[in-house]
């Protein structure tokens, strides 16, 4: 008797029984069978998309940026991806399908304009990103709830796809690299990214800085000092000038505390990245404060000197008062302040020093207030940036007795009425000088030029001087320009090895991101899943792509 297991059948054919057709009988039958024709769906020709199907790297993205030269090129960064991904940037709010509002918080009035243009976008019905110090420092202020955050991470492609989806979640990324525990720099620095100006490159040296003035919101969102390698820095200049670059400014919190945390320097970054500048071609050193200059004033003097580098320097005294910086935490004294002006106005004939000054912060007493009057006084700073104090929240600051409000305004009013009064270029008229023209006025009546020591200069609009060096006679001071005449028998000299990119172009420093068409609406949810996996990876945001697509209706990877 067989047992359980034993099979009945000895080959799968046996299944086979005699009454089944054969094979000749069902191929007599399929003759006779009549296809059913199935009505077909019309097809409006001008039937929206529903919300499903709509496809991400369609529409049109307009961007506005606040603050700084370091937000600044994150927002080329962000604008690059973007338009990499197949989104139109646009420079017309209105026929946006998204606005991406890139936000600075080191100043009320700067938040004040970034709160208005959510308000204003959520009246119009705009989709919604914000980026920036704001959302990075206050992801949880009222104002942003239900908003999309990348803060200062620039992981935008994954935020909007996920908003252009128009499933009803919003993304917050507000995360940012580490490797073993210690804090990376910032976007990968070969992200492509569209230059505001094609001729100027805005590189960030690090991130974050070694401080912690009682008064900095910024510090809240940007950490502590990162630095990028030399060699990436290098590496990103060099590409930069392949694409018809003149201009590079370096840009940080603090280019001074540069290396640091990676065991280098700035002169040392300096004096790799002037090899690779072409002649003609000029670099710009950004802001530095005072501690983390001093112990490289030898060597800042004599890169300040070189004919490609600025003679011009950004360094920020906020105040005179030994008492206030000791109350801001500023970590040096007015002295050391001096020492760094006085050294390089000594060793750099004719550089320019540009500083910053707080009026009104907690504490400051009418005799704190009038060292700073007379500092400025002595040293008649030709570019000078005067704040009037405003507690940021979170800041120990904003917890300190405040000066009044009147007296603030007073003190402000008063120190610009003192920098109003010189005129620090009239000693330049007759000079002739070497200018690269990189820009336009804001009046659009002139090119924007600047000669060796960063000073404005204006010239004839005449296609031909864009991007070069030219040669001028200083005919006109004003207060904060000159005005230079073309020597006639010079010609304009062109430190560009290649031909500038278009205005809007997008830097094309890694491989293109799959560009997203309508086209793509005929594929499969497989084949879309894949094409966004792509994009994702390719703007360094993998953590993020599960939970992107689990939202989106794609399930569990």
């Amino acid at each position: 008797m067989p047992s359980a297991c034993d099979s009945l059948i000895d080959d799968i054919e046996d299944m086979v029984s005699f009454s089944d057709p054969t094979p000749h009988e069902r191929q007599l039958a399929r003759k006779s069978i009549i296809p059913r024709s199935r009505k077909k769906k019309e097809v409006l020709i001008n039937e929206e998309l529903q919300a499903d199907s709509v496809i991400p790297g369609t529409q049109k993205i307009w961007m506005k940026t606040w603050g700084c030269s370091h937000n600044s090129s994150d927002g080329e960064y962000m604008a690059g991806q973007l338009a990499a991904s197949g989104y139109k940037m646009t420079d017309d709010p209105t026929e946006a399908d998204l606005w991406l509002l890139n936000s600075c918080t080191v100043k009320n009035p700067a938040e004040d304009h970034f709160r208005n243009s959510i308000k204003k976008a959520q009246e119009q019905q705009k989709k919604v990103v914000v980026a920036g110090c704001v959302p990075q420092a206050q992801p949880r202020m009222d104002y942003l709830k239900g908003l999309s955050i990348i803060g200062v991470s620039l992981y935008v492609c994954v935020c909007v796809h996920k908003l252009i989806r128009n499933v009803g979640h919003s993304v917050r990324l507000l995360g940012q690299k580490k490797d073993g525990g210690r804090r990376l720099g910032g976007a990968r620095l070969d992200l492509p990214k569209i230059r505001r100006n094609p001729l100027i490159e805005i590189i960030s040296i690090n991130t974050g800085c070694l401080n912690a003035c009682t008064y900095c919101k910024t510090k809240h969102a940007r950490g502590d000092l990162a630095s990028y390698p030399i060699e990436e820095l290098v590496e990103r200049a060099r590409q930069s000038f392949q694409e018809g670059v003149c201009e590079i400014w370096l840009t940080s919190e603090d280019t001074g505390a540069y290396g640091r945390d990676i065991g280098t320097d700035l002169p040392t970054l300096l004096w790799q990245l002037v090899e690779v500048i072409p002649e003609g071609a000029m670099l710009r050193v950004g802001m530095t404060n005072p501690p983390y200059i001093l112990e490289h004033l030898e060597e800042m003097a004599k890169i300040l000197n070189h004919p490609r580098v600025y003679a011009f320097l950004h360094v920020p005294v906020q105040s005179a008062s030994d008492s206030v910086l000791m109350d801001m935490k500023r970590e040096y004294c007015i002295d050391d302040f001096k020492r760094v002006v006085d050294f390089l106005k000594e060793r750099v004939p004719g550089i320019t020093i540009a500083t910053d000054i707080i009026c009104g912060f907690p504490g400051e007493t009418e005799e704190d207030f009038q060292e700073t009057v007379d500092l400025v006084k002595c040293y008649r700073f030709p570019s000078l940036f005067i704040n009037q104090f405003y507690p940021r929240p979170g800041t120990p600051a904003a917890k300190m007795e405040q000066v009044p409000a009147h007296v603030k305004k007073q003190r402000t009013k008063k120190l610009s009425h003192l920098f109003h009064s010189y005129n620090p270029y009239d000693h330049k008229v007759g000079e002739r000088q070497h200018v690269l023209v990189t820009e336009e006025s804001f009046d659009a009546q002139y090119y924007v030029a600047h000669n060796k020591f960063y000073e404005q200069v204006l010239v004839p609009q005449r296609a031909e001087f864009k991007g070069k060096m030219i040669e001028v006679d200083i005919y006109e001071a004003g207060k904060h320009f000159l005005r230079g005449r073309p020597v006639e028998d010079s010609k304009p000299f062109s430190p560009s090895i290649a031909a500038p990119l278009q205005k809007g172009e997008v830097s094309d420093t890694e491989e293109p991101i799959p560009h997203l068409t309508s086209s793509h609406c005929v594929l499969s949810r497989f084949c879309l899943l894949s094409k966004i996996i792509t994009v994702c990876l390719t703007v360094s945001v993998c953590v993020c792509v599960s939970t992107f697509l689990i939202h989106n209706g794609f399930g569990s990877l």
